[in-house]
């Protein structure tokens, strides 16, 4: 079974409610996922619109998600380090945490949530960047997965 991430609040490809971006609470979604790969000690977490205006614009980074956990509730915290060990980059809104979706008036973006699988715990600092984060995860990614909300103001 492959790895599969998917979300109550929105199907893949389809448009996520405001509540999720910065039209409204701007909280994180619920995500669930299962199919983890035999091996995988942990997860990571990132999201990005590759839509935005010169760069692709990150929304959320989250890693040394435990193996056992297999959801991220509605509303994460946006704290540096998570109870569960869970711990959180700086997303492009130089900040920690989920940032939603904001983009320009104008046509829809697509939000990726990409899940990553990986047979480590990175043990790293919280507040790392999207770039820092695929370099620590280099040989280390078991199975990746994605779900793709859009949203447009």
């Amino acid at each position: 079974m492959a790895l599969n991430i998917k979300s109550p609040v929105f199907n893949n490809g389809d448009m996520m409610d405001a509540k999720y971006t910065c039209k409204g609470e701007d909280i994180s979604p619920p995500l669930s996922w299962d199919g983890a790969p035999a091996g995988t000690k942990s997860f990571a977490l990132i999201c990005d619109d590759p839509d935005a205006p010169f760069m692709t614009w990150v929304h959320w980074v989250i890693y040394d998600i435990p193996a056992n956990v297999s959801q991220l509730e509605e509303n994460v915290p946006k704290d540096k380090e998570l109870p569960s060990g869970a711990r959180q980059g700086k997303n492009d809104f130089r900040k920690i945490g989920y940032g939603g979706p904001c983009p320009p008036p104008g046509g829809p973006h697509r939000y990726f949530f990409k899940l990553y699988a990986l047979d480590a715990v990175l043990g790293l600092e919280p507040g790392l960047t999207k770039k820092a984060l695929l370099k620590a995860m280099e040989g280390h990614i078991l199975d990746e997965a994605q779900i793709i909300g859009k949203f447009k103001r």
